[in-house]
């Protein structure tokens, strides 16, 4: 079966974005700014909902730096247009291929739209110019998940994972299928040689 990229688009990729933008909205419309008040939910002893700003990428890394809403902001663009032209080469051609592709679009689409507009929101740069408001664009992140023995690979996080959300969750699976697809069709070239 042959999947369309408008297919897959509009099936995968533009439901998975609006889930990603409602939930960073509600959070945001809901839970005070960093610093200011309360901004946890225990749902559980080992899942929390907790507004989170990060600048930066994976992990953190680059939070709070000068030079990450810079570089962030232009990372998702060539990401985008890697991805372009990749799918022009027909280096996706499996469906799970293009199954990651559309579930990496929402996460880099998601991404990018809060490293866009989230800026604009804070208070503390009400009065700013448009580039200071711009410059100071963040990911908004908000699931938090206790693991069992991840404290001992990452001892400051007492067992926590890093603060996630529905963008990043896309992005991983993403990850996930395209390195299984990548072996499945390595498998099958080795078997058409033999």
């Amino acid at each position: 079966m042959n999947l369309s990229f408008r297919t897959l688009l509009l099936g995968i990729t533009l439901p998975l974005f609006l889930l990603d933008q409602i939930s960073k909205w509600w959070i945001v419309l809901t839970f005070p700014e960093p610093g200011y008040g309360v901004r946890d939910i225990e749902l559980t002893s080992w899942f929390h909902i907790i507004r989170v700003h990060n600048q930066g990428v994976a992990f953190g890394m680059g939070n709070g730096t000068a030079w990450a809403p810079l570089v962030f902001f232009f990372v998702p663009l060539l990401a985008l247009a890697g991805i372009r032209y990749c799918w022009k080469k027909g280096v996706f051609h499996s469906k799970a291929s293009r199954i990651a592709v559309s579930l990496l679009l929402a996460g880099i689409f998601g991404n990018f739209t809060d490293r866009l507009f989230q800026g604009f929101q804070l208070a503390e740069y009400a009065g700013e110019s448009f580039w200071k408001r711009l410059s100071e664009g963040y990911v908004v992140d908000f699931i938090s998940i206790w693991l069992p023995g991840f404290a001992k690979i990452m001892p400051s996080s007492q067992g926590w994972w890093p603060t996630f959300n529905v963008a990043d969750s896309c992005i991983c699976i993403a990850a996930g299928l395209l390195f299984f697809s990548g072996l499945t069709e390595e498998k099958k070239v080795s078997f058409a040689g033999k």
